[in-house]
């Protein structure tokens, strides 16, 4: 009776092992994982922060990070990535004409506004005549500094050109003689402007952060936020419709992390909806 017994105890404890055994797998295969690229800041400081409500979701994210405006598309394009997080619209519709990749805009997650720096004059209203603006050599933010500039009543560009697609060649009124220096890295700029290199940089706002320049305290003038440069998640068409990418998108506009993007920003960083 004894032998029989003690063969039944070893028998459950080996079905129970088995059937723990087997949930672990089923939970292994459930969690899916996610690579996005994404520049260090705010995007990969964003994605961080949504590491773990995608963990709930039973996706584990991977943040693969870049100082680099064309590396990640390579990489999406390549298959190293599922996604990237870091571009404007219009750059990214630029890369895709340009390339040829066949992506496609998951959607917006924020804005960041470009903002003019100096350390030599407090308003644009202050420049001198034959003052120098450097800029990145991003044909795709050229659009965003004529904008500011103009809006500044310092240029006027030609209305039959949309500003978002408009370059210095289209400027028809430039009373002061404004000098344009466009051929930099967007990534140089916070160094030039430490440097006191020009009398007014304009540094992408990621850029700026990752760098200690508050766009909010430090820039002399700020792209409007109803500007149509949002940060978007790019994919390959063909994971448009990914159950993961979807996810991702969810998150990333919850509340939480919409919240998350105002407290540590203070109006640097901008959530949007679309």
């Amino acid at each position: 009776m004894m032998k029989k017994l003690k063969g039944l105890v070893i028998l459950s404890s080996a079905l129970l092992l088995a059937a723990c055994g087997n949930g672990e797998e089923e939970s292994a295969e459930e969690s899916q994982t996610l690579t996005v690229g994404a520049t260090n800041v705010p995007h990969a400081e964003i994605l961080e922060f949504a590491k773990p409500l995608l963990a709930e979701e039973g996706i584990d994210l991977t943040i693969e990070t870049y100082n680099d405006y064309v590396i990640p598309n390579l990489a999406l394009a390549d298959g190293d990535l599922d996604a990237n997080y870091f571009q404007h619209v219009p750059y990214f519709e630029g890369q895709v004409a340009e390339n040829e990749y066949d992506f496609v805009n998951a959607g917006g997650i924020h804005l960041e506004p470009l903002g003019a720096y100096s350390n030599r004059y407090d308003d644009l209203s202050d420049l001198p005549e034959g003052a120098t603006i450097l800029t990145s050599n991003s044909v795709a933010d050229h659009g965003r500094v004529l904008s500011v500039l103009e809006e500044a009543g310092l240029i006027e560009v030609d209305d039959s050109v949309e500003l978002v697609d408009a370059t210095f060649d289209d400027i028809v009124e430039n009373d002061l003689d404004l000098q344009f220096e466009y051929e930099y890295d967007a990534a140089l700029l916070p160094t030039l402007y430490a440097e006191d290199e020009g009398d007014v940089f304009f540094i992408n706002s990621n850029f700026a952060v990752d760098q200690g320049i508050s766009p909010v305290d430090d820039a002399i003038a700020l792209e409007n936020t109803s500007s149509p440069y949002a940060n978007i998640v790019a994919v390959r068409s063909e994971d448009e419709n990914d159950e993961r990418i979807a996810k991702l998108i969810e998150v990333l506009r919850s509340e939480e992390t919409q919240d998350f993007i105002l407290e540590t920003w203070d109006g640097a960083v901008v959530p949007v909806d679309e």
